[in-house]
């Protein structure tokens, strides 16, 4: 289960990102950009951010994951296409074999949202 060490290497990441913050909020979500062809499952990359997060200065936050499609362009044809994970890579109009992916590879933190504060009054 490679979403474990992922989400190690991403709690890593906004860990350090929030050290740097003068105020170090509190985070109420962090938004992840994935690919279909990282063999990333969004449903154990949740679990392990949830199980992973307790006790840590992200506990509560929610991990919000967009997906991105495969899309691959062949130059043959000279249009884009979308392969069929594990089934058929090549090209469905000329059987070119798929060597320009265009997306689906992402792997991204795409923005960390603030959990909002408490106003106080007197």
């Amino acid at each position: 289960m490679h979403e474990t060490d992922m989400t190690k290497a991403l709690l890593i990441t906004v860990k350090d990102w929030w050290e740097e913050q003068p105020n170090r909020p509190k985070i109420a979500r962090v938004h992840l950009t994935v690919g279909q062809f990282t063999c990333v499952e969004p449903a154990s990359l949740e679990f392990a951010f949830a199980a992973q997060t307790r006790n840590t200065f992200l506990e509560g936050a929610v991990l919000q994951i967009q997906e991105t499609p495969l899309i691959a362009f062949c130059h043959t044809c000279q249009q884009d296409y979308r392969p069929e994970i594990g089934i058929q890579y090549a090209c469905p109009t000329c059987n070119a074999p798929m060597d320009d992916i265009r997306s689906g590879r992402e792997l991204k933190i795409d923005r960390i949202e603030y959990a909002e504060t408490e106003i106080l009054q007197a």
